[in-house]
């Protein structure tokens, strides 16, 4: 008799992906759609749960990223990051590697930042490695939607699900805009989850 297993797995994970592209451009195009003014009071709302977050964590090595149109916490999340971790902490952003993997380097301030690959934004300074992820005990990640699960939609690279593998016990925070944590989203096997989802209305929510 034939194995069908492999090719129920294979319908199966074609239905995840097909089910994850649709909530993605769902969740796009309602954040293009926000008004800017709205999109700063979010980041307002969202940037202050983050410190009280840090106060009462005091990471002394966080990573975080540069957020990039209506991503939430604004474009000047690292600078307002940076302040909110002095003089206890360091904040480490990441480089996009040609096989997506992501290095890290130091945050120095908003001139140190270069174009780099895709158009992204990131440190110039001495790259630490893919592995310097793993000494940070507070990790701010970007999300599209999250579950209650912890389970993260990110755009579809698999860049951080391979960065957060080496993340052993550092919190993980996936930041939202408001009606992005979601029951229920569709994973598979390779897809990390995250501890936390802070948004604007809800601040910080632990998860799992």
């Amino acid at each position: 008799m034939p194995d069908f297993s492999d090719q129920d797995d294979l319908a199966r994970e074609n239905d995840h992906r097909a089910l994850k592209t649709t909530v993605r451009d769902r969740v796009l195009a309602a954040r293009r759609a926000l008004p800017e003014d709205d999109r700063r009071a979010a980041a307002g709302r969202v940037r202050r749960a983050l410190s009280d977050l840090i106060e009462a964590e005091r990471p002394a090595l966080a990573t975080a990223y540069v957020p990039v149109g209506a991503e939430p916490g604004g474009a000047d999340l690292p600078d307002s990051l940076s302040r909110m971790l002095r003089p206890h902490g360091t904040l480490l952003l990441p480089i996009l590697l040609r096989d997506l993997d992501l290095d890290w380097a130091e945050y120095g301030g908003p001139a140190s930042l270069t174009v780099g690959a895709r158009g992204l934004r990131e440190p110039s300074g001495r790259r630490r490695g893919p592995a310097a992820i793993a000494e940070a005990t507070l990790v701010v990640v970007p999300a599209l939607a999250v579950d209650r699960r912890g389970v993260r939609l990110g755009r579809g690279g698999g860049s951080y699900d391979r960065a957060l593998t080496r993340c052993a016990s550092a919190l993980v925070v996936a930041l939202l805009h408001d009606g992005e944590l979601v029951d229920e989203l569709p994973s598979e096997p390779h897809d990390r989850r995250v501890q936390a989802v802070i948004t604007p209305s809800g601040g910080l929510v632990r998860l799992g």
